[in-house]
């Protein structure tokens, strides 16, 4: 009997080994060579084969101890021993026994050479050993380490379930699998936050930052998934909670070897009821959302003493003044996790966080430290985000729609934008963030139509002359055309536009068009105009 290396201190059938195998008197084996290495000498033998082919490994897996009475070394064309060994070595084969006094009164020399070489453990299996007697043994031992693990299993399952079945539920369970597999387990939230077991111990040190990453990016991915992490002797096993896109958290447990069937099975069990556990939280959540929704309509329509009382008895209250609004967007998978982090995070963010659902977007109310924390959660769900500038109650929906009109310059390089870093690009940029591109595309409707390249001439003749202050020769070198050409562009621009290019609110305007289609098609939309005499 010995130590199980998952649950210390819990007793478990020794497997059978070479050298325990060996210190079996009754079945007379004797080592011949390959015995130097002491890890081959204690590792499990999984299972006992008796074979006299001249190549059993299509039969064979690795760690399994073959039996031969050495019928294929006779003959006419007897098996090349170097050749046998090399298959039995490849294929992991623990050991080969050789009977004697069967077939053969000693084991032949050729054969002893060829494991000598290739370090190949040989055992003599002497007296007319019955290879059922060998077999049998090792055979019963796995059954009775089975039935061991399958009894221990039972009663690890039934305390857990009764550990289930107390108000503290969730942490009665972790606590319960700490004390059946004597180790430590971990609860991580859908933040990423530890919840300890009570009177559980914590993550090892030399495992933490490990942890803490396989944490992170499981939950940034998503999806199901499990794992270890290994750092030396010390290791533990992971998997998440929760369905794809909607994960509950991350059960770690500590585990120097990964687990084995029986306690694979106790941490699954657990893994579900916490799911149970977490999932039947979801309808609570659901009516959590709406009643968030509700008090920002009560927040949008001014009614700010009822919201603040609401927000005061429900979470710990609303964000001090000044606070910014975060718009937030994406998949609805990803958008689906940041809500449930929300949630964990303004249980304990004092106030400084609030946020609901309005109009299909997930809009984030917040102040002080909180706000780095909120656009890193937007940055690891994959979502785009819009930074309002700082504003007051009073002023709520003027910052709604500075941080959509943010959120509408998002991209997939550049997701999260803040309004303010728009005055940074000008009127140009504060114009296009409030949806004035549209409006442009309309007014130069004439020159962008499609399979009309004369018309792309004309826009790019209309902007090198703009770009030029409207001077005549410089704009019509760069086009590589006579300036009279050139007015002759214009004069049917002006036409086409019903503007009149002698007037500077005319050129100004077709200006702030150009620029602002720029933007939307890209810095070279424009000049990639073909452009003929």
């Amino acid at each position: 009997m010995c130590a199980s290396p998952f649950r210390p201190g819990i007793e478990a059938h020794m497997p059978t080994t070479l050298r325990s195998l060996l210190a079996h008197d009754e079945f007379a084996l004797r080592t011949v060579t390959g015995f130097d290495d002491q890890d081959v000498m204690d590792r499990a033998i999984s299972w006992v084969h008796s074979s006299d082919l001249a190549d059993p490994t299509p039969w064979l897996e690795p760690d399994q101890l073959l039996l031969t009475d050495g019928m294929q070394f006779l003959g006419d064309a007897p098996v090349a021993a170097d050749d046998y060994v090399e298959r039995l070595r490849s294929r992991g084969v623990l050991a080969l026994g050789f009977a004697t006094a069967v077939a053969h009164d000693a084991v032949p020399e050729g054969l002893v050479r060829a494991c000598r070489a290739s370090g190949f453990p040989l055992v003599e299996v002497a007296e007319r050993t019955p290879f059922i007697a060998i077999i049998r043994h090792v055979a019963d031992v796995i059954a009775a380490d089975r039935h061991e693990q399958l009894e221990w299993s039972r009663q690890a399952q039934r305390v857990v379930a009764r550990a289930a079945m107390r108000p503290d539920g969730l942490r009665a369970v972790l606590r319960a699998l700490e004390q059946q597999l004597r180790t430590w387990a971990v609860l991580f939230d859908a933040a990423g936050r530890r919840m300890l077991a009570e009177g559980g111990a914590d993550v090892p040190p030399a495992l933490a930052a490990d942890i803490d990453e396989a944490v992170r990016l499981a939950l940034q991915r998503g999806a199901t998934s499990g794992g270890r992490v290994q750092r030396g002797d010390a290791g533990a096993t992971f998997q998440t909670l929760g369905q794809r896109g909607r994960l509950r958290g991350v059960l770690v447990v500590g585990s120097p070897a990964p687990p084995d069937a029986a306690e694979h099975d106790l941490i699954s069990s657990v893994i579900g009821l916490a799911s149970i556990a977490l999932e039947q939280s979801s309808t609570l959540e659901t009516a959590r959302l709406r009643v968030r929704a509700g008090v920002f309509e009560l927040l949008l329509a001014g009614v700010f003493d009822v919201a603040r009382e609401t927000a005061d008895r429900l979470w710990d209250g609303l964000p001090a003044v000044p606070f910014r609004a975060v718009v937030v967007r994406g998949e609805p998978g990803p958008e689906r996790a940041a809500l449930s982090e929300l949630e964990v995070r303004a249980d304990g963010a004092g106030g400084e966080v609030f946020h609901a659902q309005h109009e299909g977007d997930v809009v984030v109310l917040t102040a002080g430290g909180a706000f780095d924390g909120i656009v890193a959660l937007a940055e690891r769900h994959g979502l785009h985000a819009g930074v309002s500038t700082e504003a007051d109650w009073g002023e709520l929906d003027r910052a709604l729609t500075e941080a959509r009109r943010a959120l509408e310059r998002a991209t997939p390089e550049r997701p999260v934008v803040a309004f303010a870093d728009l005055a940074d690009e000008g009127i140009i940029g504060f114009l296009e963030a409030a949806g004035a591109t549209p409006l442009a595309r309309r007014m130069l409707a004439p020159l962008l139509e499609p399979g009309r390249p004369e018309r792309a001439v004309l826009l790019r003749s209309l902007e090198v002359w703009l770009r030029h202050n409207g001077a005549w020769d410089p704009a019509a070198r760069e086009l590589e055309v006579h300036r009279h050409t050139l007015r002759n562009r214009l004069r049917t621009v002006e036409e086409l536009l019903q503007v009149d290019l002698a007037r500077f609110a005319d050129r100004a305007e077709l200006w702030t068009a150009l620029r602002l289609l720029e933007g939307r098609r890209g810095p070279d939309a424009i000049g990639s105009a073909t452009v003929r005499a």
